[in-house]
């Protein structure tokens, strides 16, 4: 199965996963560099308005409805977790779309009813499974902490951020490559028999 489309879909997702890696280490670098602010945003006083007495740590600025917070001369740990809110989701994202690359290529090189396609959609499926909710627990766990370095009263327990929807896709990606690994297996059979 080689058409034009697979091919070019093959292409863009590979393009895709790779620019995705590159904003990975480019925002990493970025960050490790520079000496700005770091700025987080909490929910914690939403309905709160700023007071003198708001319990935050020194050289934090909070903004005027104190839900966003700014250390000017952050500690390496809190430039840590800055990036800790961003940098899962953009390596989740590249190896996923790396993944699903592999699948397209598989698909365009032998067709999508192969064993190789059943397999590396399952492995696609059990990556995001596992993976939406590990980098959302690692960006959310980030906020949280930055959040209590910044404002000690505010910090909460780790919470998990994005879109975990993705979870009930990757266990459909995994199911899908169940169901079309028994569809390999029984052609396999009964072209054996005939």
């Amino acid at each position: 199965m080689d058409t034009r489309l697979t091919r070019t879909l093959t292409s863009v997702t590979f393009g895709l996963a790779v620019l995705c890696g590159l904003a990975f280490i480019g925002t990493g670098v970025a960050h490790a560099l520079d000496d700005a602010a770091v700025c987080v945003q909490t929910d914690f006083w939403r309905n709160a308005s700023l007071a003198d007495n708001l319990p935050i740590g020194k050289g934090v600025k909070a903004s005027s409805s104190a839900t966003r917070l700014c250390q000017d001369s952050p500690s390496a740990g809190q430039r840590a977790a800055d990036l800790g809110s961003e940098l899962p989701w953009l390596l989740f994202g590249s190896l996923a779309l790396l993944l699903f690359s592999r699948l397209l290529k598989a698909v365009q090189l032998q067709g999508p009813f192969t064993d190789t396609a059943s397999q590396r959609l399952s492995v696609l499926g059990w990556f995001v499974t596992v993976g939406t909710p590990v980098a959302g627990l690692v960006a959310g766990w980030s906020q949280s902490w930055l959040v209590g370095s910044m404002a000690p009263s505010a910090g909460s327990g780790p919470t998990a951020t994005g879109p975990l929807v993705l979870v009930l896709a990757g266990l459909a990606a995994v199911i899908m490559g169940k169901i079309m690994r028994e569809g390999v297996r029984m052609r396999e059979d009964l072209e054996g028999t005939i």
